[in-house]
């Protein structure tokens, strides 16, 4: 379907999403004005917060969500103007989604560190026993909405910016790839009959949904919710996505809670039936602060807490708990039970399996070139880097299908016969890669930062954009040069773990005027908007994950929410020249 004309817009349309940052809230009819103009450049608009998105309403503690007025279309032209009459003119180039940031979650596993929530609140999340049911229900909207409102175009793929797995299990990655491929799922471990974790604890630091303890999350209005934990742990059918998808890396899909370095030490605990799930405060600050900072130490003090019998509840040991390593990560991908919608290997191959290398090529559209990094950084800590090797590659690969580019000094070089636009894909973003310590697996190699890569890609004028999680916040990151062709956009999605639960659809359009529009546009699940504490349905504990979630008290959806700059936008940038 490359070559569909765009829809002929209302006069004025552009100039009003534009001025969206400005308005107040209480400009209603203003309000009103743009958003009918953001509907009027669109194809179509159902099923994506263009439409309607979650909001928060009530006076207590606890926030009800309900269905809100849409978010404008926001016009960015920081890297290139934005011409007048490009909708008419506009020719659809690719259009696909991006998720990020699942965190599939064994809840009941014994290497996890939910004692530490209230020093990091990724430590353990009062919804993350839904994370499974949520990321099936993200599945379904992409399903059901299935083109860009832009270009028209069909989904070509799903890509999956890392982060997949909370702790890299193999049961977690196991749920992943069935709620990618479709399948059934019991969304549980250990004993399959029962639920074995934090919120059945009758500690009062954990909300316990089924109990009538007044814990610590009751205090600040968690609901009690009867049949809460049963119908999480319930088998259910995931659909699957209809489209191709693949897979990039993320440091929790490498790492012991994403931020210890696995070599091998704690495989016993995993699979083992010892689960501690409390200390004193002192202790639970100093492991926090070592899980951030030194993670050697925390391994020690781990060590410790579990041979001292505090606070240590007996779980039924499981197998499928044992962490996969990164040749078993791309092996897990090429098991023809998920396939799927295809690719075979969602862009792993046996030369993954063998290498180890998790960093790949594929056709993203007709003329568009998809490339996945991995940034992961087995040395441990949560941020990444780039190891010469995989940037070498990537530098090679970037020479090979660009027509011409940039040398180090700035001088045009001709060279690649296969020229087409790129997009670059990686767990981690530019400001996430500052974590240069040698890899322990490939020790004499050096590692590289995320301005290091940002030169790079600013080298080669097909590179049109970044697209990255990590972070668990929207941003949208202008990468500007002096050349206007060696620009690019740096698009940095939210998590489907933390509020604000957004998926993004990403497509990619010549103006044919010398520049691209890049139209962004979040989607959050098909779960219903209301919720009813009564309802355990599949849909019902979909949007209770997505409700729970905004009202975790240690989160801040606030912060990653963005501004509407960092939402629906459109991106314009300078056409490379041929």
């Amino acid at each position: 379907m490359s070559g569909m004309s765009r829809r002929r817009f209302v006069a004025g349309a552009a100039a009003g999403a534009a001025l969206w940052p400005l308005l107040t809230p209480s400009s209603a009819r203003a309000q009103d004005r743009v958003l009918a103009a953001t509907a009027a450049r669109a194809i179509r608009i159902d099923g994506t917060t263009l439409e309607q998105v979650a909001r928060p309403s009530g006076d207590s503690a606890y926030k009800r969500l309900v269905a809100g007025a849409g978010w404008p279309l926001v016009v960015r032209a920081e890297l290139a103007g934005a011409a007048s009459g490009r909708d008419d003119r506009r020719t659809g180039l690719a259009s696909f989604v991006q998720f990020t940031d699942l965190h599939l979650t064994d809840t009941e596993s014994p290497v996890r560190f939910e004692y530490l929530a209230r020093f990091n609140d990724s430590a353990h999340r009062p919804q993350e026993t839904l994370t499974v049911r949520g990321a099936s229900s993200l599945v379904d909207r992409v399903n059901q909405v299935r083109q860009g409102p832009y270009t028209g175009l069909p989904f070509s793929l799903v890509m999956a910016t890392g982060d997949n797995t909370d702790n890299h299990e193999r049961i977690e990655l196991d749920w992943y790839l069935t709620v990618m491929s479709g399948g059934r799922i019991t969304p549980n471990s250990g004993d399959l009959a029962r639920y074995e974790g934090v919120q059945n604890s009758d500690s009062a630091q954990y909300w316990n949904p089924e109990s009538s303890l007044q814990d610590a999350y009751k205090s600040k209005g968690l609901p009690q919710i009867p049949g809460f934990l049963s119908g999480a742990i319930r088998p259910f059918d995931a659909p699957g996505l209809s489209v191709p998808w693949y897979t990039t890396v993320g440091n929790h899909d490498d790492s012991i809670e994403g931020s210890l370095p696995d070599l091998g030490l704690l495989n016993d605990l995993y699979t083992g039936s010892r689960k501690l799930e409390g200390c004193d405060d002192a202790t639970a600050a100093q492991l926090a602060d070592a899980v951030m900072h030194d993670p050697a130490e925390a391994v020690l003090l781990l060590s410790k807490l579990l041979t001292s019998g505090s606070s240590i509840r007996t779980v039924t040991p499981d197998e499928r708990r044992h962490p996969f390593a990164p040749t078993d990560f791309a092996q897990a991908h090429l098991n023809p039970a998920y396939t799927g919608a295809g690719p075979v290997g969602h862009g792993f191959t046996k030369d993954s399996v063998s290498s180890g290398h998790l960093y790949y090529i594929f056709d993203l559209a007709n003329g568009v070139l998809g490339i996945s990094l991995d940034t992961t950084n087995r040395a441990g800590f949560a941020d990444g880097s780039l190891g010469t090797a995989q940037l070498n590659w990537l530098e090679s690969v970037l020479e090979a299908h660009s027509g011409h580019w940039y040398d180090s000094d700035g001088k045009a070089v001709r060279g690649g016969s296969d020229s087409r636009l790129v997009v670059v894909f990686s767990h981690h973003t530019s400001g996430t890669m500052g974590n240069l310590l040698p890899d322990p697996y490939h020790p004499f190699e050096a590692r590289h930062s995320g301005d290091e890569l940002v030169t790079l890609l600013q080298r080669f004028p097909n590179v049109v954009a970044w697209v990255n999680g990590h972070t668990h916040t929207n941003q949208i990151i202008p990468h500007g040069h002096t050349v206007p062709e060696r620009a690019f956009w740096e698009i940095n999605t939210a998590s489907h773990v933390d509020y604000p639960h957004h998926a993004r659809i990403i497509e990619i359009a010549d103006n044919q005027d010398g520049t691209l529009s890049l139209f962004t546009t979040l989607i959050e699940s098909a779960a219903p908007y209301r919720t009813d504490f009564s309802d355990t349905s599949d849909p019902g504990l979909a949007a209770l994950y997505r409700e729970l979630a905004y009202n975790d008290p240690y989160a801040t959806p606030a912060t990653r929410i963005g501004t509407a700059a960092d939402h629906n936008t459109e991106l314009l940038l300078a056409k490379p020249a041929t």
